[in-house]
């Protein structure tokens, strides 16, 4: 998906931009990039690092002496090289996005016909951030330029602007992304996470609404556009993405995570000895279901973090399978002759949930039954690049459609409602072929309730194909 930061300070901003910018890594996996304006010199400094094999910290640790200036940018990107940088008859500025563009392609041909043209191609196609920037020209001012963005892509878009006179944050048009706001005595700051200003010093300002447009100095925060009222946020940011200690308006990750394991926990009615979470994303939810359902919270199965952080994710299929499977090791103490419950994020391909059920009765689980934080993912995600999955195609929910119907895409929304025949027959193969001894989705319902926010505000295409470009 991808994360971004951005500060302004009336003292040197490379700090808090390094690691404000840092703290966005669990949200991408491919590149890195900063850039920092110098008032002094009137100069842009800029520099990208791939990721697939190291840290951010590490690619960028060596060359900070290379950055100056108060105002700068990062990123952490899932697909293209950021930042960009532009001169244009708006002024010469940085950019840095978390998009998906379904149309990238017809906008290229429209921009190519009106005599632009694109320098940053990636891997010989388009590069996204590049596009978004052409589009802002377009306009006769940053705020137009924006909602010319807003106006022509299909898919989703927030960006933030470093100028020459501060930073732009615009979020999405339907705020299928988040940007929060963040003070400290000297500062102002912007970022996808909130986990990123504690440790920096900054305290919550505020949260960009749907479509919003700020500027933001050292000094104040300035709007330059208001929210939209129809909002569409992501719900698999508290299911999955987002960081623990993050809050989406208003709503904290973990909180979100343990209400909605206690949910579950009050109503199962399975005999189980134990529950666990899955690393990272399923502890949460599984310390609710423990509460909730009355049974102690174990630690069956504890990470590997000095080596094997979430963000790294190899580009090959194959050596993402082995990479999901030795970031993770069981404790043969902890599992052995138990009646265990598992919680977990989702099920996606079900590539690593096969793995880690057959290493647990390996070491001596009795039995593993498996809860999890989301309905079953559906349809695939038009928005936001939040699986790695190309198709909806490669959805295991989608295949075992297939052999159920002869066709992946037959009766999906009955296949989407929880609790008709089709649910419980393809939840029931789901079980069969992970050998499980029961297994639970969350619902839609109890999921919105434990975000906490009007089921209208929240996107939720992934499990019932609702859509709003």
């Amino acid at each position: 998906m991808g994360g971004f930061f951005g500060t302004v300070k009336k003292s040197s901003c490379i700090a808090d931009l390094f690691y404000g910018t840092d703290y966005n890594s669990h949200l991408g996996t491919k590149r890195g990039g900063m850039a920092t304006y110098d008032s002094a010199t009137g100069r842009f400094n800029r520099s990208i690092h791939n990721l697939g094999n190291n840290y951010f910290r590490s690619k960028f640790d060596d060359e900070l002496s290379k950055f100056t200036g108060n105002s700068g940018i990062g990123v952490i990107s899932d697909n293209d090289p950021q930042p960009i940088v532009f001169n244009s008859h708006l002024g010469k500025f940085a950019i840095v996005t978390v998009a998906k563009i379904h149309n990238i392609q017809q906008l290229e041909e429209e921009l190519l016909n009106k005599n632009h043209h694109f320098a940053e191609l990636s891997a010989g196609d388009v590069n996204p951030t590049e596009l978004i920037a052409l589009l802002i020209t377009e306009g006769k001012d940053f705020v137009e330029g924006i909602e010319n963005v807003y106006n022509k892509i299909e898919g989703s878009c927030s960006l933030l602007l470093l100028t020459e006179n501060g930073i732009i944050a615009a979020r999405d048009k339907l705020g299928r992304t988040p940007i929060v706001v963040g003070k400290k005595d000297d500062a102002f700051a912007v970022s996808s996470e909130s986990s990123s200003f504690p440790n920096l010093e900054y305290e919550i300002h505020s949260f960009i609404g749907p479509g919003e447009i700020i500027h933001i100095t050292a000094d104040e925060v300035i709007q330059l556009r208001k929210p939209n009222e129809e909002m569409q946020i992501c719900s698999f940011l508290w299911v999955y993405y987002g960081f623990p200690t993050s809050c989406y308006e208003g709503q904290n990750v973990e909180e979100v995570r343990f209400r909605s394991g206690y949910e579950m926990g009050l109503t199962d009615d399975s005999e189980v000895d134990c529950a666990c979470g899955i690393p990272d994303s399923g502890v949460g939810m599984a310390l609710g279901y423990a509460e909730g359902k009355g049974v102690p919270y174990h630690r069956a199965i504890s990470k590997y973090t000095p080596t094997w952080p979430r963000s790294f994710t190899p580009s090959n299929q194959a050596m993402r399978n082995l990479v999901a499977k030795m970031k993770l090791i069981p404790n043969r103490a902890m599992l052995e002759g138990k009646r265990l419950l598992f919680c977990d994020d989702s099920i996606v391909r079900g590539t690593q949930l096969s793995d880690n059920v057959k290493v647990l009765y390996d070491y001596g689980a009795r039995e593993v039954h498996m809860r999890i934080a989301c309905p079953p993912l559906v349809y695939g995600c038009k928005y936001l690049g939040f699986t790695s999955s190309k198709s909806d195609l490669e959805l295991i929910t989608r295949k075992i459609i297939g052999e159920l119907e002869g066709d992946p895409n037959a009766k999906l929304d009955r296949y989407s409602t929880t609790g008709s025949p089709e649910y419980n027959a393809m939840v029931e193969v789901i079980r069969k072929r992970f050998g499980l001894t029961s297994l639970k989705f969350n619902t839609i319902e109890t999921l919105v309730k434990a975000i906490g926010l009007p089921k209208c505000k929240i996107c939720t295409h992934c499990f019932d194909g609702s859509s709003h470009f």
